[in-house]
């Protein structure tokens, strides 16, 4: 179960650390009653020169949790170095237990910063959201959502702060945190694997609160276009049908038309910008997202049949510019869920039908538009680190309309059946293990039993030649074939049928390319063996 502190536990959360204790939240009062809508982030009280640290953080959702009875504090889980993870858990409810928030039969909406921490936004963002529904800055929402609120969940990354962890990025000033965690994990790409603490209580905190929405906060790298923010739905071309339909055909181009009325500022799909000097002259620039599968948040929260939006502000605004452009879609994002709550939540509920005897993709490319579309290009002005004397770059106000390829979506090169289970070897404990973590349910076989099943005959297997993320990345080559077996006792029987039969099927599918056998997982039972040791049994 997931951490929930009682109001008693809440007023020592975090007591073994007595420096996160004794840290009061930037700019607030410091003795008897005080007004919430005073109290300053590190950020807002620095004049946007620094960002928060864990104990500015943890200091402040500590006094949005004793300003309100509308606010629960919790923690989701821990970083590898054992610090507690925050979750503000915001509405009418009792405490913030996954019982009391699921009970209440709201839409729920769980919202991230900092899982890359020197892409700060999110983290000051959030806080400041948190305040204003406190302060009365925007209309009541608790009568239809729920919201599950984590400013800081690369807690330890956060703290590795240096003046030079985002070259070119303009501030904060003061520095920031660095891209992985202690551990020297990119936790962006660890929703599959799940080799982090972090992602560990991710993922737990999904299978218990169970959000209908998730919404991650980061902040680009690399090309120079014009949009204060860029964003994607999942892009997994396995996705259920009716959750990107919703997210493309009316909540993003929605929210898109609502910032650019209230604001004046462009949202776009994220992309980068190749091919202006490819080709030689005369070469058509292309407008390319990035990757499809489910190691990335927003992808892997679409294969769990649940809605996702990752957001992107742009790195070359001002600090406070990302800030504010961050906010601002966060408040978008949360108006359109309480107004269109209940369509949300029939879309997430219908996502969950059973995926026994479908075909679903393996493996994918990029899909080039049928069309080309305009691209709102910038500029940039070079400036200096007042600190550092290191170059970064301003966003100037220019928007430069190119057309171009779009590469946004993705088709698939392989796919497989659904089959109606899969049967685990007993020896597999760790598949298991990391099933479980994800929350897949599985039974063990109480005696050997006779079955007509599948198994993968291999061709053969490449390793890649270097580790990323600490694995040697493997792809398997074979077909299914049908074959009889005596199935031993102790096996562990994992059904497809399950709602996350979806998420079941791509992890354990040999050429799935971000299963357990992707990342190397298997890699010593497949040795000296002509089969994938995972059978499973097909529909009907």
């Amino acid at each position: 179960m997931a951490q929930h502190l009682s109001r008693r536990a809440r007023s020592t959360f975090l007591a073994a650390s007595a420096l996160t204790l004794a840290a009061p939240a930037p700019g607030a009062p410091q003795t008897g009653t005080f007004d919430i809508s005073a109290l300053r982030t590190r950020a807002e009280a620095s004049d946007f020169m620094e960002t928060s640290s864990y104990a500015d953080v943890v200091a402040f959702v500590r006094a949005l949790d004793r300003a309100s009875d509308r606010v629960h504090l919790t923690t989701m889980g821990y970083t590898s170095e054992g610090r507690p993870i925050p979750m503000l858990v915001v509405g009418d409810l009792p405490d913030a237990s996954a019982e009391a928030v699921r009970a209440s039969g709201k839409l729920r909406v769980y919202i991230q910063g900092n899982i890359h921490a020197g892409e700060v936004p999110g983290k000051e963002a959030l806080q400041m959201f948190v305040r204003g529904i406190l302060s009365g800055e925007y209309p009541d929402w608790s009568d239809e959502v729920v919201l599950l609120i984590v400013p800081i969940y690369n807690a330890d990354g956060n703290e590795r702060m240096a003046l030079d962890n985002r070259p070119r990025q303009h501030g904060p000033i003061g520095g920031m945190g660095q891209r992985p965690n202690a551990q020297g994990l990119d936790l962006n790409r660890d929703h599959m694997k799940l080799d982090s603490p972090e992602a560990r209580s991710l993922v737990r905190m999904m299978s218990e609160y169970d959000p209908h929405l998730s919404v991650d906060l980061h902040t680009t790298n690399g090309t120079r276009h014009a949009y204060h923010v860029t964003y994607a739905p999942p892009l997994h071309p396995g996705t259920p049908e009716g959750i990107t339909g919703l997210l493309r055909g009316r909540m993003l181009p929605a929210l898109t038309e609502t910032i650019r009325a209230k604001r004046g500022i462009d949202f776009y799909y994220y992309g980068n910008s190749g091919g202006f000097g490819r080709g030689g002259a005369g070469a058509v620039p292309e407008w390319r997202t990035f990757d499809h599968r489910p190691r990335f948040n927003n992808n892997y929260a679409g294969l769990r049949n649940r809605l996702a939006i990752l957001s992107e502000a742009y790195a070359y605004l001002t600090f406070e510019d990302r800030v504010l452009s961050t906010l601002w879609f966060v408040e978008e994002i949360v108006a359109y869920s309480h107004d269109h709550a209940a369509e949300l939540a029939r879309v997430v509920e219908a996502a969950d039908a059973p995926v026994v005897g479908h075909t679903l993709p393996t493996r994918a490319t990029m899909a080039r538009s049928d069309d080309m579309v305009t691209i709102l290009m910038g500029e940039v002005d070079e400036e200096r680190h007042p600190f550092t004397g290191a170059v970064i770059l301003r966003r100037r106000d220019v928007r430069r309309p190119v057309r171009m390829w779009e590469y946004g979506t993705f088709e698939a090169t392989d796919s497989e059946v659904v089959p109606a289970r899969y049967l685990i070897p007993p020896e597999l404990d760790d598949i298991a293990e990391r099933l479980r973590a994800h929350g897949v349910a599985m039974t063990a076989l109480a005696s050997a039993t006779s079955m007509d099943v599948e198994e993968f005959a291999l061709d053969s297997v490449t390793t890649a030649p270097r580790e990323f993320q600490g694995h040697a990345e493997q792809t398997l080559y074979g077909r299914w074939r049908a074959t009889s077996r005596e199935v031993p006792e102790g096996t562990l029987v994992v059904e497809a049928s399950q709602p996350l039969g979806r998420l079941v099927f791509y992890l354990l599918e040999p050429r799935s390319d971000d299963g357990f056998a992707d990342w190397g997982l298997l890699a010593r039972a497949l040795e000296g063996s002509g089969t994938y040791p995972i059978l499973r049994v097909p529909p009907g």
